[in-house]
């Protein structure tokens, strides 16, 4: 067993984000009343350090700062140390986010804020050196005693702007103006963003942000607009193609550092890889270029095999690092390449490009592809199976070589929210390809969720480890499962899959929605120990907890016949509708719910004895204006109640409440939910 010379308390915690600073002789406490406590009792002042496992520059800063026992000394003297894992709390994350940039303009991690015992922030900034750190540090102890009355001044200041900030996007609560030519406003204004060289939008670093594209597939779907379409395609084939996809092992890092999508922070997220999933998955269902389904087929291996835990949760992250090095497990040299594959190794060399293209630091090479195997095949005057042959043997030895690597730190926290997202991506990959190891992935996931981090209650926990479920759920927790449990009965019409969504749905409204605001707030009504309240309201990586609730409620409307729930998303859609289209990105799952509230959405019943085979002959089209539901029995879903007819499968496609009659083939029920589909415009 090994010996530290430090210990604080952070080594009574289960996040390995904060087990990383246990050790170091900052006395850094968790987030909590212990810490709050101390700072009013001993007149200090809170220092609150965020980040996260896979954080690069938040190791650099423990190593240089948090590890040496003079800048330690300084910290634990004149502060009350708070470390925060900021994918356990994100409540606190979301707090002191704001404060930084209100201060800075900018956000990032590591975070790190000073603030009065009461936690009002009264300064804050990202990564600092040493010298820098150390500095900030004795001048704002210094000015804290000297001048206590101006302090308080400055956190009463900082405070009110993080409340008016809070609730920037709130305004004119009320029934939604629902306009599709805000829609193609927000499209022109992307199209200007385009990098038509490289996907993606122009410059660097170039992020994911899944969700963008799913809006933009949607759209460029349902407009008919094959120019917007041709871009989203490019993109995803560009981001499967570069360095930010593990070409060997499947799944993507977190961003690419530069326009071509070839180096990535090489962390890999879950939240990245479970939506990527639903968007290759739903890029299949317009187009089938085999490449979305060899992501998906990756990806989802990646999970399995490095990201699943034995109770079929899913981990939170492998970290960019291994032995200390960005991106040492995934990158390659010339002369290991050539010692694994041998003959074949100059065929490798031309399809991953092992020349300048691939190179990188320290003559080591980041495989990407700039073709697709077809026309590489021609190229070498070979079969495409006899090449796929060949590449699927070169990613086994390499994986098998990789094996033997030190592999880069695993977070194995499993975050309810995340774990959502991931059954939500695997059932959009269960309707895209029919495989049932898709659905019985998310399926288990599902029961593992209800199981470990369900209350007795039927209350959310959002955190799991080592048998332990703890932290209250957020908002962000009762969106995403309950957007999952939907997912599920839309494609099973297992009906306890719906009545948990619409139970979490109640409690969502009961303890976190505000109904001056007509908004959800982060954090339930009843938590006190944050300055503010949080609204959650922009799009970013993950959708905003708002977005994500508010069509659940439109999709609910529908399936439970609860027009109040309708009402409820069209409100939350118009307090933020005006602000939409000075930042597109930030508002594209918004995007998606203009596009149900529009008259242009459907309700497909499908009743009989062959109705999940009808149902699945449907879903692996790309429909993204419809909800199903569907059934072999008589129940009383409103959907499908009275609808039953003796040894008959019928379709029923609604619209707004009013139904054509029923038709008995997927064929015929495709063609009329076309017909109906009157959002399909030239733009």
């Amino acid at each position: 067993m090994q010996n530290h010379t430090y210990t604080n308390d952070l080594i009574h915690e289960t996040s390995p984000y904060l087990l990383q600073h246990a050790h170091n002789p900052v006395n850094w406490l968790p987030w909590g009343d212990k810490a709050l406590e101390r700072a009013r009792e001993e007149n200090k002042l809170l220092l609150i350090s965020i980040g996260y496992s896979a954080c690069h520059w938040c190791h650099v800063m423990e190593h240089e700062s948090f590890e040496d026992t003079e800048v330690a000394r300084l910290m634990n003297k004149h502060y009350v140390c708070i470390k925060v894992d900021r994918e356990e709390r994100p409540d606190v994350d979301h707090t002191y986010m704001s404060a930084v940039q209100l201060l800075t303009g900018r956000g990032g991690w590591p975070l790190n804020c000073i603030a009065l015992a009461d936690g009002r922030p009264i300064w804050a900034g990202t990564y600092f050196r040493k010298e820098e750190w150390v500095e900030a540090l004795e001048a704002i102890a210094s000015f804290y005693h000297e001048n206590p009355e101006k302090t308080q001044e400055y956190a009463a200041k900082l405070h009110e702007g993080m409340q008016q900030n809070a609730l920037i996007a709130l305004a004119a609560p009320g029934p939604a103006k629902v306009d599709l030519t805000l829609i193609k406003t927000l499209a022109a204004k992307w199209k200007d963003l385009f990098d038509l060289q490289n996907g993606g939008t122009k410059g660097a670093p170039k992020f994911m942000l899944p969700n963008n594209w799913q809006f933009l597939l949607r759209y460029s779907h349902q407009f008919n607009d094959k120019k917007m379409m041709d871009h989203v395609k490019a993109t995803l084939l560009k981001m499967a193609f570069g360095g930010i996809y593990d070409q060997v092992g499947g799944g993507f890092s977190r961003y690419s550092t530069d326009e071509i999508w070839k180096v990535p922070h090489f962390e890999k997220m879950l939240y990245d890889n479970a939506q990527l999933l639903g968007l290759y998955a739903n890029a299949w269902k317009t187009d089938k270029n085999p490449i979305y389904r060899q992501v998906v087929e990756e990806t989802v291996a990646f999970l399995k095999r490095e990201l699943l835990s034995a109770e079929n949760g899913f981990y939170s992250a492998l970290d960019a690092d291994s032995e200390g090095v960005e991106g040492k497990f995934y990158v390659w040299s010339k002369e290991e390449l050539e010692s694994i594959l041998g003959p074949d190794y100059h065929l490798f060399s031309a399809y991953f490009n092992i020349n300048t293209l691939g190179l990188w630091e320290n003559n080591e090479y980041i495989l990407m592809r700039t073709a697709e195997n077809e026309t590489f095949a021609q190229w070498h005057q070979m079969t495409v199976d006899e090449l796929e042959a060949k590449i699927e043997n070169w990613k086994y030895l390499l994986l098998s070589e990789r094996a033997k690597r030190i592999r880069p730190g695993l977070d194995d926290k499993i975050l309810t929210s995340w774990n959502a997202l991931a059954i939500t991506g695997l059932t959009n990959c269960y309707t895209a390809f029919e495989e049932l190891k898709y659905l019985d992935m998310a399926l288990k996931n599902a029961r593992f969720l209800r199981q470990k981090l369900f209350t007795g209650t039927g209350h959310l926990l959002h955190s799991y480890k080592d048998n332990k479920a703890r932290i209250s759920g957020f908002l962000e927790d009762y969106a995403l499962v309950s957007e999952a449990f939907i997912s599920l009965f839309e494609c099973t019409g297992q009906k306890q899959w719906l009545e948990d969504a619409a139970r979490l749905t109640e409690i969502a409204l009961t303890d976190f929605y505000d109904e001056d605001k007509m908004i959800f707030s982060f954090t339930a009504v009843s938590q006190t120990d944050l300055v503010t309240k949080t609204y959650e309201i922009h799009d970013n990586v993950i959708p905003s907890s708002n977005s994500v609730m508010a069509r659940n409620l439109y999709r609910l409307s529908w399936l439970l016949d609860r027009t109040d729930y309708r009402e409820i998303a069209a409100s939350m859609l118009n307090g933020v509708a005006e602000h939409m289209t000075a930042y597109p990105s930030g508002y594209s799952n918004w995007a998606q719910l203009v596009l149900d509230l529009s008259e242009n959405h459907l309700e497909v019943a499908i009743t009989g004895p062959e109705a999940f085979t009808m149902l699945h002959d449907l879903q692996r089209h790309y429909l993204p204006h419809v909800t199903f539901c569907a059934g072999t029995q008589e129940n009383n879903l409103p959907l499908l109640e009275g609808r039953f007819v003796q040894d008959k499968t019928l379709v029923y496609i609604c619209q707004n409440n009013a139904c054509q009659l029923p038709v008995g083939s997927a064929d015929s029920a495709l063609e009329l939910i076309d017909q109906l589909s009157e959002t399909r415009i030239v733009t």
